[in-house]
């Protein structure tokens, strides 16, 4: 069955990753396929999705993030004309139960790249006095909403591409979004952050890619504040997270500010464990495997924050033996680190979800990607156990984004494909690019926008000690 889905126009790469993942999770088989309405581009808010049920189309609606409403189209057309005889040629089995006089209605008129008055959507909502409707008006509590959507033909659509042709589109909605959210777990409200902490609604995509879900246990590595565990326990799912700095994990700014503070200022499940270490290093059994349902994460790349492994530079380099903590210093000890590259981490990474994710579960994290304005294919990290499923790019400023890389566990761990997989890594180490090596990208987002940063006057020549920040979050 055909919906038409209508998107909220941002994120324009996460849309329909999040509604093919959400969809799986409410039980969508291989059926769910795309198509375009005529003279569209690709990035327009309007898509027609086929889905098994109109339950599976409610529940992707009412979970989703980007996706604004569902709606079984009633009829369409280039102009008024066209759109009555497409609604008059709609299946009468399909409208007159919805069209009853034991049932209430509203009609609402939306636009997109245009802005219509009062008095012109009323207009607009007269014209449709040829649909049979018997049921009396409610604006407040409706038994059936019906939206009049309209795309006029404009150069200036919200930066999409021109339109052709204006497209009418005439249908019953079968189910919305609820963005009560955001504005609910916004970050200006947490009681504990930090500088990394990921925003709510990056969060909350982040765990409908995963599948977050009741019953199911996600991890996270890098969990720093508990910003995405915190979506996650929001959809039900039970959370575990770890992190090298300990100070993080165990104190955070006190007794009623820290990783716990966040689950209880929102009456989640507090965390089954939150654990000091290193995901260079992990600490877990050699015979556990296949335990947590997803892995979601931010690994450390460099611009807010670089990654950090145990050691320290000296033993690192080998200068001193490593040595053992007395025990009368180890309550207020904090280990030494050392600088962990972005490859490095993400190779630990792969490897840790290779072990311990079951088949089928889900691997979600960020991969930061230099932009390029030559259009060379970026080519992302890979490992045996994994398909990638959706590559996410959001643009942080115009040298450099980063890519929400999903992927599913099809394989089963063992030492030959630990050994495919270690040979895989070495290959990307050396083809990728070596600011990823090196694990800084600090240098490429920071530098000066020109190659001089002098400023000349009449009687002195100035220069910014500082190199400005050139970024945009979107």
């Amino acid at each position: 069955m055909w919906f038409l889905c209508v998107f909220y126009h941002r994120l324009l790469d996460f849309r329909k990753p999040e509604v093919e993942a959400l969809a799986e999770l409410f039980g969508e088989d291989e059926s769910l396929q795309w198509r375009l309405p005529e003279h569209h581009h690709n990035d327009t808010p309007f898509h027609f999705v086929q889905l098994s049920s109109e339950e599976i189309a409610q529940n992707v609606a009412k979970r989703s993030i980007l996706v604004k409403g569902m709606y079984e189209l009633w009829g369409e057309g280039t102009c008024y004309e066209e759109l009555k005889d497409s609604i008059e040629s709609y299946p009468d089995s399909r409208k007159l139960p919805f069209l009853a006089s034991d049932s209430t209605f509203r009609i609402s008129v939306e636009t997109f790249g245009k802005a219509l008055t009062f008095d012109e959507q009323k207009e607009r909502i007269h014209s449709l006095t040829y649909i049979p409707f018997e049921g009396k008006v409610n604006l407040k509590n409706p038994d059936h909403n019906f939206f009049l959507m309209v795309m006029d033909e404009s150069e200036e659509n919200n930066g999409l591409q021109p339109i052709l042709q204006r497209r009418i589109f005439f249908g019953r909605e079968v189910g919305f979004a609820d963005r009560k959210l955001l504005p609910t777990f916004q970050l200006k409200s947490r009681t504990y952050l930090g500088p990394t902490a990921m925003d709510a609604e990056m969060a909350f995509l982040m765990a409908n890619q995963a599948k977050a879900v009741s019953g199911k246990l996600v991890y996270d590595p890098f969990v720093g504040t508990g910003s995405i565990l915190v979506s996650a326990a929001r959809f039900g799912a039970m959370t575990m997270g770890a992190d090298i700095d300990i100070r993080v994990v165990r104190d955070g700014r006190g007794p009623d500010c820290n990783v716990w503070s966040n689950f209880k200022q929102y009456g989640l499940p507090a965390p089954v464990a939150l654990l000091r270490m290193d995901n260079n290093v992990p600490p877990w059994r050699s015979g556990l495997k296949e335990i947590f349902d997803a892995i979601i994460c931010d690994p450390p790349y460099g611009v807010r924050a670089g990654g950090r492994k145990s050691g320290g530079r000296k033993i690192l380099r080998g200068t001193v033996d490593p040595y053992t903590v007395p025990e009368d210093k180890r309550t207020d000890h904090i280990p030494s680190t050392g600088a962990y590259s972005l490859v490095e981490c993400v190779h630990d990474l792969l490897h840790l979800a290779a072990r311990m994710l079951v088949m089928k579960g889900r691997l979600v994290f960020f991969f930061p990607v230099l932009r390029d304005e030559s259009g060379s294919e970026v080519k992302f990290p890979e490992h045996p156990c994994f398909k990638l499923v959706a590559v996410s790019e959001q643009i942080l400023s115009s040298r450099y984004s980063r890519v929400l890389l999903t992927m599913v566990k099809v394989e089963p761990y063992s030492e030959k494909i630990e050994e495919a997989a270690r040979l895989m890594h070495l290959e990307f180490r050396e083809n990728h690019l070596k600011w990823l090596e090196e694990g800084n990208i600090h240098s490429s987002v920071f530098k000066p926008s020109t190659d001089s940063a002098q400023i000349h006057t009449e009687s002195k020549t100035f220069k910014d000690p500082k190199p400005k920040y050139r970024g945009k979050y979107v």
